[in-house]
């Protein structure tokens, strides 16, 4: 079949290469980014997701959900590259995976081997944790949205675009879009979901590695949606009967038909699940049911994918969503339908049809005028002449929007609220939505933005321990982020040495910004580490300037020295070699040079006294005799003189002249 969209060049960027697979809500392509001369997968939607009432509901939520799923980054993950439109095509890229999905593996294969399944259920499981992790759902986990890359790689992919059509639906119609054979009976019966809605989706598709067959299947999906929500899910053994009990109680667990029997989210699920196959032995992790390989499959259950070769332009398409009556009526195809919210028990049959009666054929003329009467009332009493639809008002401001409904018949109702995207002042929402039957003199709800929420940063950030800084950031509507954590010489481990705005501009108290913007805040791990050096014997300057160097302080004391110079470097603590960090302190000891004391005077005493009396006051002695003998052996003469107070270097020489 001849696709308009191979060989075109998309935005202006993307090359269209093949037609890779189609759904019930986009076709995928191989494409090639002539930008960056690299393949990817194009995801074009269909455009009849942007036609009718919903339409602009449709594509702004789905934006949303894209920009959203390209701040998820996990290796489990299809990375998301880019999102637009171009003319009437509304598409994304996303990493191009080489290889085949589960579904085309599961019938090649008919079922995995159990270390396999809960391989690949780990696999999608932590794929999924990331995204609860950062709030988001992603509502449409099935075979096909499992792709196994040729390397190995197990990769979770269609991240949002199912949310993006659920919200919309189910807002708007009163149903909700999935895959019949994977809804979580919450799903299916109040349209709610959370963390828990893609652990049961989990549940069912390692019941289905397992079996080979999925754990429920009916004539028509409304049958497979009933029993999901009446009915617990069997036992894998109860169809492979060696399987242990430790796989049963896992599966039962994941699929648990009440949202609290089930773990509250996929990381708990994933411990659940690595708990089990630890209680496992290799013969058993090797083992796979005995299932026949089978491409094609019971058309009521069957995946919304099909991996024969591209359909004739006559086929139907089983990717095609199909919204189903509550009564169960119809048979159509595929399984990824629109069932309608607050759905229970599903019970309907066909009455006999009463036989025909013949009768006059003025009876018949009455017949006929009391009905078209009785047609004509409830026309413009209850039938769509009671009605109108609401007309197109987005983009507009309240006044217009007011006129417009006003001509039509209706009243506004207008709430002023926060919007990142609508100018201020203008409709960007209405309930009902724009198209939407409305019985005439009735209220349309619109939503009227009041600009960008801006908030501001508040003080208390930085300089300031991490936990409180992030506490205040959230506190104020920001969402937090971490830069590499830097040393800082004055700011201890765990404080906060800067804040920024995602352009990179500093976050200074009173900076405004809308809110739910991204803070990223720079953590401390205290001052560096360095290594002491050596400053024994320089000079105090020189000293003081090598440890400046390294960061470090200096604290000196003073000692006196007959050996190290005075102002020099006596000793140091720490010592050198010894490891510290910047802003630390070092103790040198200098040196005040000898110690000075007093010098007596030994004049006119005897060489023995004078050389005593000196030597107790701390001084060497030097005696000198003049040439020949001295009888009197007294001092005459000493160098340097002493008394009067006069002082010398402790452990100085004094000399002594004798006669």
């Amino acid at each position: 079949m001849t696709d308009p969209l191979v060989g075109r060049l998309v935005d202006g960027r993307y090359e269209v290469v093949s037609r890779i697979a189609r759904g019930g809500m986009a076709t995928v392509y191989l494409a090639v980014d002539r930008r960056l001369d690299r393949e990817v997968a194009l995801k074009v939607m269909h455009p009849h997701l942007a036609d009718g009432a919903s339409g602009d509901d449709f594509v702004a939520r789905f934006r949303r959900e894209a920009r959203a799923a390209a701040r998820l980054t996990h290796p489990g993950l299809v990375g998301v590259y880019d999102q637009g439109v171009d003319g009437e095509t509304s598409y994304l890229t996303m990493e191009y995976v080489d290889g085949a999905n589960l579904r085309r593996r599961l019938g090649e294969r008919g079922a995995l081997t159990v270390g396999e399944a809960l391989k690949t259920t780990e696999s999608v499981l932590d794929a999924v944790a990331a995204a609860h992790r950062a709030g988001l759902v992603h509502r449409d986990i099935k075979p096909e949205n499992v792709l196994l890359a040729a390397d190995g790689r197990i990769k979770l992919a269609d991240f949002g675009l199912a949310r993006a059509v659920t919200e919309v639906t189910s807002t708007t119609t009163g149903t909700v879009l999935g895959t019949v054979a994977y809804l979580a009976p919450e799903l299916v019966v109040r349209g709610t979901t959370d963390a828990r809605t893609d652990v049961y989706a989990c549940g069912i598709l390692l019941y289905e590695m397992l079996t080979g067959h999925q754990p429920f299947t009916g004539e028509t999906p409304i049958q497979v949606a009933y029993q999901h929500v009446n009915s617990d899910i069997p036992a894998p053994s109860d169809s492979v009967d060696w399987l242990p009990v430790e796989v049963d109680e896992l599966v039962q667990a994941l699929a648990a038909r009440e949202p609290a029997d089930r773990p509250p989210d996929a990381a708990a699920a994933v411990a659940l699940l690595r708990r089990t196959r630890a209680a496992l032995d290799d013969e058993t992790l090797a083992r796979a049911a005995d299932v026949r390989p089978t491409i094609v499959l019971p058309a009521a259950t069957d995946p919304d994918e099909t991996d024969l070769e591209e359909l004739d332009e006559h086929d139907v398409d089983p990717l095609a969503t199909t919204v189903l009556d509550a009564s169960g009526g119809g048979e159509p195809r595929g399984t990824t339908v629109a069932l309608p919210i607050g759905l229970g028990a599903v019970a309907a049959a066909p009455s006999p049809a009463a036989p025909r009666r013949r009768g006059r054929w003025w009876v018949a003329l009455v017949v006929v005028v009391l009905a078209l009467a009785a047609g004509a009332w409830w026309y413009v009493s209850a039938g769509p002449g009671a009605y109108t639809s609401v007309p197109r008002v987005l983009g507009t401001t309240l006044e217009d929007a007011t006129r417009t409904l006003q001509a039509a018949g209706l009243q506004a109702d207008p709430t002023h609220a926060y919007d990142d995207e609508a100018p201020k002042g203008t409709v960007f929402a209405t309930d009902p939505g724009v198209g939407h039957q409305v019985r005439k003199g009735g209220t349309v709800a619109l939503s009227v933005s009041k600009g960008p929420d801006y908030v501001q940063v508040p003080s208390g950030v930085v300089g300031k321990q991490q936990a409180q800084a992030e506490a205040r950031l959230a506190d104020a509507g920001f969402e937090v982020a971490y830069g590499p954590a830097e040393y800082h010489d004055s700011l201890g481990l765990g404080f906060v040495v800067s804040a920024s705005l995602p352009g990179g501009e500093p976050a200074e108290p009173g900076t405004q910004s809308v809110r739910g913007t991204e803070v990223t805040l720079v953590v401390s791990k205290g001052p560096a580490p360095v290594t002491i050096v050596s400053v024994v014997g320089a000079t105090l300057a020189d000293a003081k300037k090598d440890l400046d160097r390294l960061g470090l302080k200096v604290k000196t004391t003073e000692v006196f020295s007959d050996e190290v110079p005075k102002g020099s470097v006596v000793a140091q603590d720490p010592r050198a070699d010894t490891q510290g960090h910047r802003g630390d302190t070092v103790t040198l000891t200098v040196s005040k040079g000898p110690e000075l004391v007093d010098l007596p005077s030994t004049y006119g005493m005897g060489v023995d006294a004078a050389t005593d009396t000196l030597r107790e006051a701390g001084f060497k002695v030097e005696v000198r005799y003049p040439q020949g003998f001295s009888p009197l052996n007294l001092v005459y003469a000493q160098d340097p003189q002493g008394g009067d107070g006069k002082k010398a270097p402790k452990g100085s020489t004094v000399v002594i002249n004798v006669f």
